[in-house]
């Protein structure tokens, strides 16, 4: 059985660490490069770094904070934000990532996945999800063109959300994920904006709905706040991984705590 990852998340924000609520109110959490070495020491399974205002600013990613991060760790390493075309990934790759994460221009530039995948395999793809839940009354449901699930207080269906959380696309992201599933894709990382930073648990619904519509792995985000949370992201969300942030970089948790709790309840971990 293959085993459930623990990803720390690095959101970068004018070469630092940020970590906000529903994608606002951001507030410091440290430099990147430091971080990202005390978690490889700490025994994460990989990370995701994540320059969250580069394509809302529309510029590039900061290429030489992810080299010196390269130089630093020795698991896999993810980027993403801003990234536009084949070059980028050719750029973020060379500078030392994985992986490329891309949201925006994935959703506008679909063909920019299946390109991707093809040169450099889809292993190196991560499509990143920012999805919101839009609520419709029960009455409306038959009317409705999307995917729309029972959730704990009503019937809703999952927005996609482009540029860091700030426009809305009409995008149904169950439908988006199965797009992307046939694009070349490697990966999903799936945040749901409504928990994020909330550290009331994952978005369960959202997380199941996504993993049961295709095969690809999915990396749960937004909303952990204690063990039993990232438990659940892989019990009931059926999540192959479970990213955080604040919880880790405020040492509320610490990643050997975590796993050991999953570990003790039958979650095959990598421990160290």
């Amino acid at each position: 059985m293959l085993t459930k990852r623990i990803i720390p998340c690095l959101d970068i924000k004018d070469g630092r660490v940020v970590k906000g609520t529903k994608f606002l109110n951001l507030r410091d959490a440290g430099d990147p490069v430091e971080l990202a070495q005390y978690y490889d020491n700490e025994g994460a399974d990989e990370l995701v770094f994540l320059d969250i205002t580069a394509s809302a600013e529309k510029r590039d990613i900061i290429i030489d904070v992810v080299e010196r991060t390269a130089e630093k760790v020795f698991i896999p390493l993810t980027v993403g934000g801003g990234i536009k075309s084949i070059e980028d990934f050719r750029r973020i790759l060379r500078a030392g990532a994985d992986k490329v994460s891309i949201n925006t221009a994935a959703v506008k530039n679909p063909n920019l996945i299946k390109e991707a995948s093809e040169i450099f395999g889809s292993q190196c793809v991560v499509v990143a999800i920012d999805a919101k839940r839009h609520y419709v009354n029960e009455d409306e449901i038959d009317n409705i063109n999307k995917n729309v699930v029972k959730v704990e207080d009503g019937y809703c269906w999952f927005e996609v959300y482009i540029y860091g959380g700030r426009k809305e696309t009409g995008i149904d992201a169950i439908e988006w994920a199965k797009k992307v599933e046939e694009l070349g894709a490697g990966e999903i990382l799936l945040t749901s904006i409504d928990k994020d930073g909330t550290k009331s648990g994952y978005d369960l619904i959202l997380t199941r709905e996504i993993s049961k519509a295709i095969k690809l792995p999915v990396i749960a985000s937004g909303g952990a706040g204690n063990p039993e949370h990232v438990y659940e992201a892989f019990v009931h969300g059926k999540a192959d991984a479970a990213l955080m942030a604040g919880i880790l970089h405020y040492r509320e948790y610490t990643i050997e705590e975590l796993k050991k709790y999953c570990a003790d309840r039958g979650i095959p971990m990598r421990l160290l």
